[in-house]
């Protein structure tokens, strides 16, 4: 297994790895290097300025998302086209691009296997369903899986344990860590934090300006309600793990949830709306609490104590390592290489 060589095709939008925001693309990077130190032979293809220890093939400089000179459809076709022109070179492509990359592979021989990250709507699923027969797909939660489709396997996301320092001491802040959208509830969490009497630390990009300057912007007064923007990895590990709790109110079925797994390996406990993947990964009242509403949401806050931080960690050490992560994905190229 270890002569395989493996054609990683990560996004455009950010570089692998991200510098603050773009989960697709650490994920990229996290099964790239994991799969690099256990002797594979990696070959990725992101922008340019992208960070590897194994081979880096790239035709865009910055990701679109970096560089708004960059056109992202002329981005995404030149990127995606690069690799699978080279497809005879490798053993395996693995796909973390969405669906684009599916239309070339009946055009080759090297069999592929496409990581869904999520759907951003039924529409796309048509252009993944054509391809059942000749892709291998790979659902990152059961919870995220279109009937329509067939999955080889789930594979859970994992994280780097060495990026997240376990705090069993934290102070008395609540946190909210993610796109500041009415998908990912950044409204109900300040809702949640001012009923529970809390302050309430809120960080990640804003993508829907609108949404942002409406309902965020004039709650943040820097004194119960703080926004520091879009943070890096460092920033994250310190706000995570100096958070009493972590809230995730999400109002969308979550395909998976990266930084829940974050808080958690800080030791830190997420109360979290129940949708999507949510109770494939917190086990309500040991690592966190899965909740329908705000008022249970704040009930949750009053009994975050309960939680033994310690258990948050070990639940990550476990189930979400980017070790157990790549061990995973071993065994699904082994599964195709052998058919």
């Amino acid at each position: 297994m270890k002569s395989l060589k493996i054609a990683m095709l990560s996004p455009v939008a950010w570089r692998t790895p991200p510098r603050h925001y773009g989960p697709w693309e650490l994920i990229a990077s996290l099964l790239t290097e994991t799969l690099i130190q256990k002797g594979f032979d990696v070959t990725l293809f992101a922008t340019s300025d992208s960070i590897t220890k194994g081979n880096l093939e790239s035709v865009i400089q910055q990701g679109y998302e970096e560089d708004r000179l960059v056109d992202p459809k002329v981005a995404e076709c030149l990127h995606i086209s690069n690799c699978f022109e080279k497809a005879s070179q490798f053993d395996i492509i693995h796909n973390h691009f969405d669906f684009l990359p599916l239309t070339y592979c009946k055009l080759i021989a090297t069999p592929v296997v496409t990581t869904i990250h999520g759907f951003s709507s039924p529409q796309i699923i048509p252009v993944f369903k054509k391809y059942n027969d000749v892709v291998n797909y790979v659902s990152i939660s059961d919870s995220d899986r279109s009937a329509e489709l067939i999955y080889l396997r789930t594979v859970y996301h994992g994280i780097d344990l060495s990026h997240f320092t376990f705090n069993g001491n934290p102070g008395a802040y609540l946190v909210f860590l993610g796109r500041m959208h009415a998908d990912k509830g950044a409204v109900d969490a300040i809702n949640i934090a001012k009923k529970a009497d809390r302050e309430l630390v809120m960080a990640g990009i804003i993508q829907d300006q609108s949404y942002f300057n409406s309902f965020i912007a004039p709650e943040i007064d820097g004194k119960k309600i703080h926004y520091l923007g879009s943070i890096g990895p460092n920033q994250r590990n310190e706000l995570l793990g100096n958070a009493l709790a972590m809230l995730h109110p999400i109002h969308f079925n979550e395909p998976f949830g990266l930084s829940v797994v974050e808080a958690m390996a800080c030791g830190t406990p997420v109360i979290a709306f129940n949708r999507g993947s949510m109770p494939e990964i917190i086990n309500n009242g040991s690592n966190g609490f899965i909740v329908s509403t705000i008022d249970e949401a704040v009930e949750a806050v009053a009994q975050i104590s309960k939680i033994d931080r310690h258990f948050c960690r070990s639940m990550v050490e476990k189930r979400f390592s980017s070790e157990r992560m790549t061990n995973d994905y071993i065994e699904v190229y082994n599964q195709i290489v052998k058919n």
